[in-house]
């Protein structure tokens, strides 16, 4: 019997740490060809640009200033000083004419907060076009990664309440009812996370309470494939996932997809069989580190506490190209020690996992 037991959980274990692999060996195999099929556009490869426009709001002006300073990042790399300057100018209009229709979004009690903001933001944006006139990358990426962080938080602050209810099946599991920000010390450094539960309220969640209880502490990562998935969350012993010390059983996280234009997410489903595989997941694959959901292929309920970073390479997964958006839950991004992420390999341990903020944003 105990036999049979481990035949089966090995086989389990198996999928979980295969499953991605395969996905992403089709992605590459078929290249191109998958092209035709897939979204096009430049996809957004920054993941805190990512996160800014995953946030839930409705104000068309925050979104214009954000989109000006955003696209300032695909003509840096061509040195395209014109069409900067352009964007430079665009978003000054916004800012003097614009600022009071920003604010309508933002609570009363925030708004002192929100018009410093904006008026930091307008001095960023000064110097932001003196810097460009000089066609000084540097300065231009410093100042443009500034404004975008105080816009980011002007957009934050316009979220008042969790947009939605997550399905009545699924209540019995953790739900994180914003963001949080997680801190992740291994033995070649640290890596700073935020996770998204606007998008992925039960798979962020989970991860964050899996992180309160001290799970992924000291525990080893098991997989580094090709320097594309950097796999960790299996515990030590028979089980592949968490055993909920209360209920006894097997936690069991469904697939979460947030698609663009949605107003919640699917649950149970790939995008694929639900027939929109041309349709973008609002948290996209297209950012290096990336994390995401690992499964058992053909199991998109079998979720529970393994995840993985996608170190997608531009010249192999091209950013909006790959085959693994909608298929996998991605419930957060790297935003910091993204090096460290690549020097990782099976073996190396988490050495502690802890939140920093938004632990608060955690129902259980």
């Amino acid at each position: 019997m105990r036999t049979g037991k481990i035949s089966i959980l090995s086989r389990w274990r198996n999928w979980l740490q295969t499953g991605i692999v395969a996905m992403l060996s089709i992605s590459l195999s078929m290249g191109l060809s998958a092209a035709t099929l897939l979204p096009s556009g430049n996809a957004i490869t920054d993941g805190q640009s990512i996160l800014r426009y995953a946030l839930p709001i409705d104000n068309k002006p925050v979104r214009e200033l954000q989109n000006s300073l955003e696209d300032i990042a695909n003509h840096l790399r061509g040195k395209q000083w014109s069409t900067i300057s352009n964007d430079v100018k665009k978003a000054a209009a916004i800012l003097k004419n614009k600022q009071a229709d920003i604010l309508t979004s933002v609570p009363a009690p925030k708004q002192a907060e929100a018009q410093t903001l904006l008026d930091d933001i307008q001095t960023d944006v000064e110097a932001l076009a003196i810097a460009t006139a000089a066609k000084d990358k540097p300065q231009v990426q410093a100042k443009r990664t500034e404004a975008l962080g105080k816009i980011g938080s002007i957009e934050a602050s316009m979220v008042t309440d969790f947009p939605y209810t997550v399905p009545a099946e699924y209540s019995n599991l953790p739900q994180l009812k914003g963001r949080a920000t997680i801190s992740i010390k291994t033995n070649k450094g640290e890596i700073g996370l935020i996770v998204d539960g606007y998008n992925a309220p039960v798979t962020a969640g989970n991860f964050v309470d899996l992180v309160q209880r001290g799970f992924y502490n000291n525990l080893a990562f098991t997989r580094a494939e090709n320097d594309y998935v950097l796999q960790i969350g299996d515990p030590p012993g028979d089980e592949v996932g968490f055993i909920d010390p209360d209920t006894k059983k097997y936690r069991a996280v469904p697939l979460e997809v947030m698609v663009k234009g949605d107003k919640e997410p699917m649950y149970g489903i790939t995008m694929e069989d639900a027939g929109r595989f041309r349709e973008e997941p609002v948290l996209p694959f297209s950012s290096y580190g990336a994390l995401a959901m690992a499964r058992p292929e053909g199991d998109p309920n079998g979720g529970s506490s393994q995840v993985f970073f996608f170190l997608f390479e531009p010249e192999l997964t091209p950013a909006g190209r790959n085959l693994l958006d909608g298929r996998y839950t991605v419930f957060g991004y790297a935003i910091s020690g993204q090096e460290v992420l690549g020097q990782l390999k099976p073996n190396d341990k988490i050495e502690s996992a802890k939140v920093i903020e938004g632990a608060d944003l955690l129902k259980t």
